[in-house]
């Protein structure tokens, strides 16, 4: 393993620029044994792996795998524990990090799987919940998420933390409007159903077989009144008062599990 042991390595500064300002869903950091090997386990070309140099000196996990990584052909590099706490974008990590690269999902194929459980993120700025949701429609098999708008990037550092690798495997595409989204899984022949705070009918009332699109609107203003009109189906989780909203992955938990009673 090639030794790294200055901050300013080029390399310690694409770590670092990388966990600032993520660079679009090619791209991504990893932090941690768990997400870099589900990186290896999904086949992504890594770009560059760091492991901290005092997890070589007996047998961890973060070695094993950076050893692992760097005989399958890997750029692995030995980084001094200093050097590596400005790489890792965590206070307290496993002791690896890696950048690797993904080939980015298709919108319309997600959008197009025959009878397919597509889920969309409209306007989810904190990625540690549009990486829960992405966690959350894997597990309730969703087929593909569509993150739309003013989302946080589902494949930023933070998010990838909050799907647990979810991310990497599961089919994740970006910015395509919700408009467009609704007129695809229209012309498509499916279903849209759109999750509102109230008014909408009860989770176990709608019909949720077939090709289905559920649309969960973000944090504070929810999804726009001209989007609603066009949708086939109004959701809403009943809450008792003065409940009035819930966190939208929570909400997004409780219909994702509620379409699966009725798909599988």
């Amino acid at each position: 393993m090639k030794p790294i042991s200055s901050r300013q390595n080029g390399l310690v500064r694409a770590f670092r620029e990388l966990a600032d300002a993520p660079d679009g869903d090619t791209r991504v950091l990893l932090d941690g044994v768990h997400l870099v090997r589900e990186a290896r386990t999904a086949a992504l070309e890594f770009e560059a792996v760091a492991v901290a140099a005092s997890q070589l000196a007996g047998s961890s996990e973060a070695a094993d795998l950076a050893r692992a990584l760097e005989s399958a052909g890997a750029p692995v590099f030995a980084v001094n524990d200093s050097v590596f706490t400005a790489m890792s974008p965590v206070r307290t990590s496993s002791g690896v990090v890696a950048i690797a690269r993904r080939t980015p999902s298709d919108a319309g194929a997600i959008s197009l799987t025959d009878n397919g459980f597509t889920l969309v993120a409209a306007d989810v700025q904190d990625p540690g919940n549009l990486g829960g949701l992405i966690r959350t429609a894997e597990a309730g098999g969703v087929t593909g998420v569509l993150v739309s708008g003013a989302s946080a990037n589902p494949f930023s550092w933070k998010a990838l933390r909050g799907s647990m690798g979810s991310a990497l495997r599961l089919p994740v595409a970006v910015g395509q409007a919700l408009d467009a989204i609704v007129r695809c899984a229209g012309a498509s022949g499916g279903r849209t159903v759109a999750a509102v705070p109230r008014d909408g009918r009860a989770p176990d009332a709608i019909n949720w077989c077939g090709a289905v699109t559920l649309i969960l609107g973000g944090e504070g203003r929810g999804l726009p009144a001209s989007l609603l009109s066009t949708c086939d189906e109004l959701v809403t989780v009943p809450m008792a008062p003065p409940v009035e909203s819930l966190n939208v992955a929570v909400a997004g938990a409780i219909l994702i599990y509620t379409a699966r009673r009725q798909r599988s």
